[in-house]
């Protein structure tokens, strides 16, 4: 006799076994509910009894892979049962023609930044999944000026407007040591101009420290008013999300609970926790992945599935894009939405970036 499979072991599991997890998995994403031996072999029209699927359900749960909730209901998939699923069962399915045209067709529409853009991905993104839709703008590395714009604003202020290579507009005010002249505010904007378009937002007091031993004697000065404006912009970007759909998670019977909607709705208020999550769940996917929480997570982490895809500017990861909902969620058409989504995402802001 062969011995028996532990969840220690982390098996594979026989033809059988696997055919049986997958039906239980869809059939709980589907339903919400328990799934019993009887539903699983008349919803998917197996050809054993009911006893059979019901001793293999039994050795699933054992291998850790099922969970019953109450002694006489059905089963329902564990975390490792949703991974195991995602990992090895599940088949991505496509999207049809139809739905490819109409995200195509959105985004065909004039959107003439990247806000304006990413807030259009988010809002389509919630809409077609039913879920929470996390958008993250691109990264610092891929901001880059494409125009200054200097404005005096008092006696030793200037307003500091930056065009970026997105179409988005940042502005701050810098304070500048002793008066600055209305002639001296416009030399600054045309040295800048001149020698700092193109470069990186995040790090432009390190490129006019580098550009120093380069510059005339006579724009010295300038450089050391720039360094001064550019010397308080943050080294630590702030990363911009665009969110929608979180109502729609309170309509699922899992965070029915007030506590868990409270947990759940503090998580999407958590910015940088969301980024962690869709990082992580790209990770080890080749940009393209699904997180499954597990059940000792974190409080508002527990209990949640993300499904995230990484676009890329000019062939280069600059953002992330996923849906975030109940561990039962339909990962399979998701999954798809998700990649072709965040392709599109990708393209559209290479051409807006170009």
């Amino acid at each position: 006799m062969a011995p028996k499979k532990t969840a220690a072991q982390k098996p594979m599991l026989d033809a059988r076994e696997r055919e049986i997890l997958h039906a239980v998995v869809n059939s709980y994403i589907t339903t919400a509910e328990p799934v019993g031996s009887r539903t699983v072999v008349k919803r998917f029209n197996m050809d054993i009894s009911a006893a059979t699927v019901r001793n293999v359900m039994s050795d699933l749960e054992d291998l850790g892979f099922l969970q019953q909730v109450h002694t006489s209901s059905g089963r329902v998939p564990t975390d490792n049962g949703y991974r195991y699923y995602v990992d090895h069962l599940m088949r991505i399915q496509e999207l049809t023609l139809t739905e490819r045209r109409r995200i195509e067709r959105e985004f065909s529409q004039k959107m003439e930044d990247v806000d304006g853009l990413l807030r259009h991905t988010s809002h389509l993104l919630a809409l077609a999944s039913h879920q929470a839709s996390i958008v993250e703008a691109p990264d610092a590395t891929q901001t880059r000026v494409q125009r200054f714009e200097l404005i005096p604003v008092g006696e030793n202020r200037v307003a500091v407007l930056m065009v970026d290579n997105f179409g988005t507009v940042r502005s701050m005010i810098a304070t500048m040591t002793g008066a600055v002249k209305t002639r001296q505010v416009e030399a600054l904007n045309n040295f800048l101009n001149q020698n700092f378009m193109g470069a990186e937002i995040g790090s432009l007091a390190d490129s006019v420290r580098i550009r120093l031993g380069e510059i005339l004697e006579e724009q010295r000065d300038l450089a050391q008013h720039a360094l001064e404006a550019f010397d308080m912009i943050p080294r630590r970007q702030e990363k911009r999300l665009f969110l929608e759909g979180a109502v729609q998670l309170f309509e699922q019977p899992e965070f029915q609970r007030v506590e868990q909607a409270r947990e759940v709705f503090g998580l999407l208020e958590e910015h940088d926790k969301l980024i962690t999550l869709l990082r992580k769940a790209v990770a080890d996917g080749d940009g393209r992945a699904v997180f499954i929480s597990k059940d000792d997570d974190k409080p508002g982490i527990e209990g949640i599935g993300v499904v995230a895809s990484a676009y890329n500017v000019d062939g280069k990861p600059a953002g992330f894009i996923g849906v975030l909902g109940p561990r039962r969620m339909p990962y399979s058409r998701l999954t798809a939405l998700v990649h072709y989504t965040a392709d599109m995402v990708g393209r559209f802001l290479t051409r807006l970036g170009g």
